[in-house]
């Protein structure tokens, strides 16, 4: 395997101790980063230069996924580098075959020995989470970049339901707990003229390509992972038994397309929940003439815009896990840190650019570095929390309340060190149907969710590093076996192919395409580092 050795001659030696630097001698760095020119008069931007007497010339690219990395690619295709890559995971990173590939090509430059010697706030946020510093550290034990560690508690269990409370009291009807029980309270939905505009204008139950409805109504049956893409391409792979293996050809997968099958055929949702884009699903949310959407699935209930006059965005309140005929009840459980690395030094950068740069994170990394670079400078962007301010997780103390802020911080860009801890106790507004208090909303939302969860059948991604040379096959394997179980999924629950006459030949089809392959070049991934 390719490692994180680095092999040119700007590569700093990672054996060697790097030079005492005392104080912050200055230096420019040039940045890579989405974002617009106002990261140039920033107040965060300001303030790294003051403490560290770093000038900082910024290399912008969009937060459009698609168009963030393709500059990127032409960055590093080009050969005119940046010195320092600092991403946003859910915009574009550097995934772990590319750090593989580009630091043994002496592209960007291991941070061990940086972070030995300046980055102890760095080191001690490794060593308080196993989890991230296996994350972070290459097969070889080199750490090519930093990856952000994000504890997002809601972000973790995203396949939840929200339903329309006003609806089941108007009906007289209590939240369902079982999938008979939610089948007949759809049902009613459909008929009983909850909306009471006379007309038969409502939509049961509905989803988005993002947030599609499989995922909660399959838990019922059988746990069901997000996968490491796009839902469309979601090859259900699952650790059993420490041994890779996929849900989508279990019995228990079968029966649960066999239940949304059901609901399909009384009309309960349409084919355009498995096709329209969270735009569409808002529009069926924000529908003008009455409220006409009984439930969604979402992460949260962003399908409703909040504050609105007629209260609607206040209706919708998350349901539990559903339970299923043979008693299973599951929720998805998803890392919510992504593999890869959005903090990359390159080999252009000297050794004291690189310095200041660790030193710049290792800030971050601390509790002031990181109120000040995700929301702004005290009394700006943070305050300290009043005698009557409640932290979002009510056991804990809080520590600060956030305040808009224009300009004032770099946000995403430097979202490092985001604990759980750090996350609970930012004070956040106590009614929870309000814009103030809506974190608190998913917060208490996902505390439904979280005792169904199976982490051990979760796969850890991100502690399987993948061999550069076998990248491209796995890509390749991975987005032929997740298209073709995701779009049988929809044929099978839409009638177009049969549960019954059809799944064997639908079992042997994934083998052909080469099932057995996938699941041996994760499992060797997952054994070279454990």
């Amino acid at each position: 395997m390719a490692a994180c050795t680095g092999g040119s001659p700007g590569v700093t030696d990672t054996a060697k101790p790097l030079p005492t630097i005392k104080g912050n001698p200055p230096v420019t760095l040039t940045v890579f980063a989405p974002g617009d020119s106002n990261l140039k008069t920033n107040a965060f931007t300001k303030l790294i230069k003051q403490k560290f007497n770093i000038t900082i010339k910024w290399q912008t690219t969009t937060f459009d996924g698609a168009a963030a990395k393709e500059k990127r690619q032409i960055s590093l295709a080009s050969g005119d580098l940046p010195d320092l890559y600092l991403l946003v995971p859910w915009v574009d990173q550097f995934r772990q075959t590319e750090l593989l590939k580009l630091s043994s090509q002496g592209v960007i430059q291991p941070l061990n020995q940086l972070i030995n010697q300046y980055g102890p706030n760095i080191k001690k946020a490794m060593a308080d989470i196993p989890a991230y510093k296996r994350m972070a550290t290459a097969p070889d034990g080199k750490i090519c970049g930093m990856p952000q560690w994000v504890d997002c508690y809601h972000c973790s269990y995203p396949n939840k339901l929200w339903m329309n409370s006003a609806w089941l009291k108007k009906l007289g009807l209590k939240p369902p707990k079982t999938t008979d029980e939610f089948r007949k309270v759809l049902s009613a939905f459909k008929t009983k003229d909850p909306n009471g505009n006379g007309k038969a204008d409502e939509v049961p139950l509905s989803g988005d390509t993002g947030d599609t409805i499989i995922p909660y109504l399959m838990n019922a049956f059988i746990y069901t992972p997000t996968g490491n893409t796009t839902p469309d391409a979601n090859t259900t792979l699952v650790f059993n038994d420490g041994k890779t293996d996929i849900q989508a050809n279990k019995e228990g997968w079968r029966e649960g397309l066999r239940y949304i099958k059901s609901l399909y055929d009384k009309h309960l949702f349409e084919s355009s929940a498995f096709t329209q884009n969270a735009d569409a699903l808002k529009k069926l949310g924000d529908n003008a003439n009455a409220v006409i959407l009984g439930s969604a699935a979402a992460l949260h209930p962003g399908f409703v815009t909040q504050g609105q006059k007629d209260g609607r965005d206040r209706q919708y309140d998350a349901l539990t896990p559903l339970t299923g005929p043979e008693g299973k009840s599951y929720t998805t459980y998803a890392l919510p840190s992504m593999p890869g690395a959005t903090f990359v030094l390159t080999t252009k950068a000297s050794q004291t650019e690189q310095i200041q740069a660790i030193k710049m994170l290792n800030y971050i990394f601390s509790h002031e570095g990181e109120l000040n670079g995700r929301f702004g400078p005290e009394g700006k962007g943070w305050v300290e929390p009043g005698p009557k301010d409640i932290a979002l997780d009510k056991s804990l103390k809080p520590k600060y309340k956030v305040k808009p802020t224009d300009n004032g911080n770099w946000g995403a860009i430097a979202q490092y060190n985001d604990t759980a801890e750090f996350r609970n106790t930012q004070a956040i507004a106590k009614d929870t149907k309000t814009p103030d208090g809506y974190e608190r909303r998913l917060f208490d939302a996902t505390k439904l969710y979280e005792p169904h969860a199976e982490k051990a059948e979760t796969f850890p991604y991100g502690e399987a590093w993948i061999d550069p040379a076998q990248a491209s096959e796995l890509a390749t394997l991975q987005t032929n076996i997740g298209t073709f179980v995701q779009q049988s999924a929809v044929q099978f629950i839409t009638g177009k192919k049969s549960l019954d006459s059809d799944w064997d030949s639908y079992v042997k089809d994934l083998d052909k395409l080469g099932l057995e392959r996938f699941l041996e070049i994760y499992q060797q991934s997952y054994d070279k580092t454990h």
